[in-house]
């Protein structure tokens, strides 16, 4: 009985399946799906960080280190315009 039921719900999936999959644009949408998701499993090691910048990034860029560091005023002076 068990094994009935079984090759049932898999005959069934396997007919829904190709029904779907009938259609040239359905099939390609799930090409491409699945050629994105092997790609994303495969860049998932890679690392986009350049070493050499990780730990201080302030060497190559020292104006952007400088902005960063005075912080920003623009909310402070908003403030004040709003309050006088």
């Amino acid at each position: 009985m068990k094994k009935r039921v079984m090759c049932a719900i898999g005959a069934s999936g396997i007919a829904a399946v190709t029904y779907y999959l009938m259609d040239d644009k359905k099939k390609e949408q799930v090409n491409q799906k699945v050629k994105s998701t092997v790609n994303q499993i495969k860049n998932m090691g890679k690392n986009d960080l350049p070493i050499e910048e990780a730990g201080h990034p302030e060497k190559d860029n020292l104006d952007n280190a400088d902005m960063v560091a005075e912080g920003s005023q623009f909310g402070v002076n908003y403030y004040n315009k709003v309050r006088q």
